[in-house]
């Protein structure tokens, strides 16, 4: 079985060391890079399935990095190290579209454990190109927005193509209104919510196509996007 592909930035030479050494150690591939600058020639010449991208680092912070990359690649799971708890830089970097946010100083076995959900959250669910989707008869493109079906081909505004991508990275699990809210939107408000409603409506309408394919609601929780094994 091929290893995982980690694309490390961390400037802090000691850490960003101690990282790579633990998780080669529990079976990942990974490569480290000592700024931003020297990460996104790294991503831009291999191939990745996931990057932690410190926040703070010289030549090009994590946000920008973070910025760069989803432009290349608008499903690769990113994960930000920072040593900052402001509400402001959580928001941000979820705004960006992180999968997932941890702040120094954390437990190598809590960095395992996370990177560990994520790759179990999109195991089995991308095609080798790594932005298309199989979702029964239909075929999800996140990187061009698109949604393919009998009928032809549907391009998805760019707030349907994330909560749609949020909801096949969970695919057959819940996806948490909360975590949605502010992935997308940023913030979990009232105005917020009912545009996510309003949303999932359309999502629902596009994936009639296959009556295999649902988007249900979990009481109290959030929705789960059912799509044939």
């Amino acid at each position: 079985m091929e290893k995982t592909r980690i694309l490390l930035c961390e400037d802090d030479e000691n850490l960003g060391m101690l990282l790579r050494e633990y998780l080669q150690a529990k079976g990942y591939n990974v490569t480290l890079a000592p700024d931003g600058e020297a990460g996104y020639q790294l991503f831009s010449s291999e191939k990745f399935d996931l990057c932690i991208l410190d926040v703070m680092m010289p030549k090009k912070d994590g946000f920008t990095l973070a910025q760069d990359i989803r432009k290349v690649n608008g499903v690769i799971p990113i994960v930000f190290l920072t040593a900052k708890s402001l509400k402001e830089d959580v928001l941000e970097g979820f705004r960006i579209g992180a999968d997932d946010y941890i702040t120094k100083p954390f437990s190598m076995e809590e960095m395992l454990l996370r990177i560990e959900a994520i790759m179990r959250r999109i195991s089995g669910k991308k095609s080798k190109s790594g932005s298309e989707f199989q979702l029964g008869t239909m075929v999800f493109d996140a990187q061009k927005q698109t949604l393919t079906s009998e009928k032809g081909i549907t391009k998805l505004t760019t707030k349907e193509c994330e909560l749609l991508s949020l909801l096949v990275q969970n695919g057959n699990s819940i996806l948490e209104r909360n975590y949605a809210l502010k992935t997308i939107w940023v913030e979990d408000n009232y105005f917020n919510a009912r545009s996510m409603d309003v949303y999932i409506t359309k999502l629902r309408k596009l994936l009639k196509d296959d009556p295999n394919v649902e988007i249900i609601n979990i009481h109290g929780k959030g929705y789960k996007l059912i799509i044939p094994e």
